[in-house]
This record gives structure tokens, C-alpha cells and sequence, in this order.
């Protein structure tokens, strides 16, 4: 199933995944500023449904279900698979004709900062990108119920175009840092945003707890996705497969939320109205004093151990 990108010329092409679905706002509304731009190859490969919070998972044993989907300006793809495999398939050319210049995964309903950035489906998508050789981008908007419109998805994609433009200069020039992706977060208020700020990933992480529930009070089904934040606008989903009164049912629920206090960190910035811009690499490394202790920690327990057995 190959398509010809849309388009001709020397306009560079981005694809768009993201985690929310491929009907969520945040997607159509990147989508529809990039088109109406009229400077890029849109391309759309995302999940068929909301795969929220699956980290940088992927299916393995089974093939994937593809499906053409209407956008109109882009070439799109509903895949039954999780961001990082639309990335993956994205930019296999076995669906489009060419490789991306850019893959953009979002815009995610709610912030990805600090320790969240491990469980986030759209990270993961723009990880699969990097692992891959292919400059990339997640972004999310803090989206807060009550305080936010749907017309932030398209204000936040207005936001950050000039990074977009920005790197694909770079990209042309071949001038682009092949070592980290980009994890982008805008603040609720992104009309009245202070500007772009350069952080680093902070600690700051919702503290989870669970709570016993009973099958009436979810309809007789299984809680299969979690809220991250108590203010999101998303709820949780259900699963089609009832459960037997043979199980208990436990939900997560958010106890408290760990803020960071730290300068410079993601979920700091975003707080003070910033557009925050966070260098990613594929792993997390240990702090520095970890790797200190361990480094004369290893012989001497290498030693006593081995002497120990025998």
C-alpha cells in the first residue's frame, strides 16, 4: 500500500503521529496549521484509537491494520498500532514513497514533562523517529479543564512553526544534531506565552495510588487506560471484554502531584508560562553521584562476593 507523498517541488515533508488517536484536536489541529502553511509534504501515520500512556511499546506478534483516513491537505494512515509503531511504519517508505524529513509526534491533550516523558506515548513516538535517524519532535499542550478551548491546539501549533521552520533549515543545511530529539511543552495560557526556553527533563512525577472498585460502577467492564493528571480533559477508557465476578478490579488514582524545584527543569519553566524545549536522548542516564558510588562500590563487592563463594 504505497502512496505517492502529495505535493512536488523542494518542500520538505513532515509526518504527524501522536498518542491521543488520529481524530484527536491537538492531531488535526497541527495538521491543518502545517497545510495551510503551504510550505511542507504532509503525511499522517497515527494510532486508530487513543493509545495513551503506553511508553515506547510495540506489537511484535501480530500485523498491524491500516486504513486510509480523510484529511484533507495530507496523506493519512489509521493504524491499529501504538505511536511508536506509526513512527516505525511511517517511515519505512512502505506506506509513503519517501523517508520524512521530520516526524512530529502530537499535539498531545496534557503536559509530558519530567518522569511523565518515560510513561508517554507521544514521546515514544518521536523516540522511534531518533532511534531511527530521523530529526523528530514531541509536543504537548497542558491542557487544564475549565481553563482551555479547543482553539489552543491550533494557537500552540502556531507557536512552535518557527521551530519546525527552524530545524528543517537546519536538516537542509545538514547542520541538525543527529544525538537527541526535541520534547516541546506549551503552557495553558500559549496566547500569552513568555517565549521559548531551553530545559532540561526535571523529576517532577503524579504520585499514584490504587483504589478497589466494583464492576457495576464501571458497567461491568475494565478500566484500560489511565488519567495522568486530575485537571485532563481526557477519561478513562473501557475495554469491550466484561470481567467476571472471579476478579477484583483496582483503578489508579492520583494521591499527589511532586513538583520539581530545581532551575532549569521542563515542568518548572512550562509552570512560569514558558514554551519549554527539552533535548531528549534514547535512555535516561543515572545522576552523576550514582555512577560515583558504583564506581567504587563494583571491585570491592566483585571481590568480597567472589572470595565469599568460594
Amino acid at each position: 500500500m504505497e502512496i505517492d507523498g502529495i505535493g512536488s517541488g523542494n518542500r520538505p515533508a513532515i509526518m504527524v503521529t501522536n498518542d491521543d488517536g488520529i481524530d484527536a484536536p491537538g492531531l488535526r489541529a497541527l495538521v491543518q496549521v502545517l497545510v495551510s502553511a503551504g510550505r511542507y509534504i504532509v503525511q499522517v501515520c497515527a494510532p486508530d484509537s487513543e493509545k495513551s500512556a503506553v511508553s515506547h511499546s510495540i506489537t511484535w506478534r501480530n500485523p498491524l491494520a491500516v486504513k486510509q483516513a480523510d484529511i484533507p491537505g495530507a496523506t493519512a494512515f489509521a493504524v491499529s498500532g501504538t505511536p511508536a509503531d506509526c513512527a516505525s511504519l511511517g517511515i519505512s517508505k512502505a506506506l509513503f514513497s519517501s523517508v520524512p524529513d521530520l516526524v512530529i509526534s502530537g499535539i498531545n491533550m496534557g503536559s509530558n514533562c519530567g518522569y511523565h516523558i518515560v510513561y508517554s506515548g507521544t514521546v515514544g513516538g518521536a523516540r522511534e523517529a531518533y532511534f531511527n535517524g530521523i530529526p523528530s519532535i514531541s509536543v504537548s499542550y497542558e491542557w487544564v479543564a475549565g481553563k482551555s478551548q479547543i482553539n489552543d491546539f491550533t494557537l500552540s501549533a502556531e507557536a512552535f512553526l518557527p521551530i519546525i521552520d527552524a530545524i528543517l533549515a537546519e536538516v537542509k543545511n545538514q547542520t541538525y544534531p543527529q544525538r537527541c530529539f526535541l520534547n516541546i511543552d506549551l503552557p495553558t495560557d500559549v496566547a500569552n506565552h513568555k517565549g521559548y526556553k531551553l530545559t532540561k527533563q526535571g523529576k517532577s512525577i503524579f504520585k499514584m495510588g490504587w483504589n478497589e472498585v466494583t464492576s457495576d460502577a464501571h458497567g461491568g467492564k475494565m478500566l484500560s487506560t489511565m488519567t495522568m493528571g486530575t485537571d485532563s480533559a481526557g477519561s478513562a477508557e473501557t475495554d469491550s471484554q466484561a470481567v467476571s465476578a472471579d476478579y477484583q478490579l483496582f483503578q489508579r488514582e492520583v494521591r499527589a502531584a511532586e513538583a520539581d524545584h530545581e532551575d532549569g527543569t521542563d515542568h518548572r519553566a512550562l509552570r512560569e508560562g514558558y514554551i519549554t524545549v527539552t533535548p531528549l536522548g534514547a535512555i535516561s542516564r543515572a545522576e552523576i553521584d550514582c555512577h560515583a558510588f558504583f564506581e567504587n562500590w563494583l571491585p570491592r563487592a566483585a571481590e568480597r562476593f567472589s572470595s565469599s563463594a568460594l
